[in-house]
């Protein structure tokens, strides 16, 4: 009865929602930023496979199906972009200079520490773009010889710290310009971050949504460019 239940794909999908569900909850019951929905849903989602002896496989039969929306909802950011056209013409040189430092300052601070800690070419390559959203992480990770569990794993990592963090950061640096708070939250956490910076207000959100994109795009080129 356990195989026939937990190697359907519908396992994995209601585990997925039941998980993220209970995050969604506990977030708005308590309000505080440590009980991120994605952060609680790694917290159910893996001791129960783990306790319960349940192969990864049998979750990935549904977590696969989730994962295929991923590209398509990475493309549908470029609506993002475009509704947002006006503010992005406005400030086009703060968010091209914001995006392009931060891509830049993201790898460049990769590659030193993976070096001072002695890590690999293939571990640092896996580390490189854990800045930007999953897809873009992982065609980059497979361009320039990474790992492409331990590229999910990092860009995870980063999109929830950012998410839990960044809002405190913002405050204890005291940045009041909305536009600056969006593109940090946006550059520097992605899709995780930008769902935060939503929260704070609709020109944070928008902007972080176009940095989200925009540092996307310069981290492949740059990260093709230098790694290649």
């Amino acid at each position: 009865m356990k195989e026939i239940i937990c190697s359907s794909p519908f396992f994995g999908i209601t585990l997925s929602i039941v998980a993220y569900s209970i995050g969604i909850w506990l977030n708005r019951k308590t309000r505080l930023a440590i009980f991120n929905p994605l952060l609680i849903s790694y917290l159910i989602i893996i001791p129960l496979l783990y306790f319960l002896n349940i192969p990864l496989e049998w979750y990935n039969e549904g977590g696969d199906i989730i994962n295929m929306f991923l590209s398509p909802a990475t493309a549908v950011l470029a609506i993002t972009v475009y509704r947002q056209r006006k503010l992005l013409k406005e400030h086009i040189l703060a968010i091209l200079a914001g995006t392009i430092t931060g891509s830049l300052c993201s790898i460049i601070v990769v590659y030193l520490l993976a070096h001072l800690f002695g890590l690999s070419e293939e571990m640092t390559s896996s580390l490189i773009p854990k800045s930007i959203t999953t897809p873009m992480a992982i065609a980059v990770s497979d361009s320039i010889g990474g790992i492409q569990s331990i590229t999910v794993l990092s860009v995870i990592v980063t999109g929830t710290l950012g998410n839990i963090i960044g809002p405190t950061l913002i405050r204890i640096f005291r940045i009041k310009n909305e536009i600056a708070q969006g593109m940090a939250l946006g550059a520097s956490s992605h899709a995780v971050g930008t769902s935060r910076a939503i929260e704070l207000g609709e020109i944070q959100g928008s902007l972080s949504s176009i940095a989200l994109v925009m540092s996307g795009i310069i981290t492949v080129i740059l990260s093709l460019i230098l790694f290649s």
